[in-house]
């Protein structure tokens, strides 16, 4: 089975909502175990532009905010319905997230 990894940086208080939505749409599986993942806590940066609406700070002056980096693994053939689920849960207008492509073992 082909998969990736998924990583995406969010607020603490947003774990749980973005962890639920995409499990609930097919990542986080290894053999026989589900809901894999591993995070841990850094500091996002960002500057909103004009016409932004930040969930945390405001639009035109950088902001320092705590988040987690999240890691999980995602079927290829599910990606497409985790993203949309990611994105549909989590709080910020813009989702940071990577994809990455695994070697197949």
């Amino acid at each position: 089975m082909s998969r990736v990894k998924l990583v995406w940086f969010v607020p603490a208080e947003a774990l749980e909502a973005t962890c639920d939505a995409v499990f609930d749409a097919g990542a986080g599986w290894i053999g026989d175990y589900e809901r894999c993942s591993w995070y841990t806590a850094g500091t996002g940066t960002f500057l909103g532009g004009e016409g932004t609406d930040p969930a945390v700070g405001e639009s035109g002056r950088e902001e320092h905010v705590p988040e987690l980096r999240v890691e999980t693994v995602v079927p290829v053939d599910a990606l497409a319905e985790v993203l949309a689920a990611l994105r549909s849960a989590h709080p910020y207008e813009e989702p940071a997230y990577d994809v990455y492509v695994l070697a197949d073992t």
